[in-house]
């Protein structure tokens, strides 16, 4: 098992969860985060803007479904070519994961 870090733009949670949704991946994690990167946040103005507002999307899934799962979100997350802030996604492995209400365990 693996669990995909998707760090994204606000705006596009909704249609991400959507299209994760539709393809068979209902079971998402979503926090509300803030940060910057390597721009180092943004200027407007005179007032610079160090930590931005981001959702994180927190999912895990079976290795064979890596591929599909990063191909939604980076189709669906992305707000054009080389825009920067549109986010960043991490993939880690899983060894263990318990399901608190029956005790089992996945591998």
């Amino acid at each position: 098992m693996l669990m995909i870090r998707a760090i994204i733009r606000p705006e596009k949670t909704n249609v991400v969860l959507t299209e994760l949704m539709g393809a068979g991946f209902p079971a998402v994690t979503r926090l509300d985060v803030f940060g910057r990167g390597k721009q180092m946040g943004i200027t407007l103005g005179d007032i610079h803007y160090d930590e931005l507002p981001k959702q994180m999307l927190l999912i895990v899934v079976r290795n064979e479904d890596k591929d599909d799962v990063i191909s939604i979100i980076m189709r669906t997350a992305r707000t054009g070519e080389g825009h920067f802030g549109d986010g960043r996604i991490f993939v880690t492995p899983v060894e263990e994961a318990y399901t608190v209400s029956s005790g089992k365990v996945e591998l």
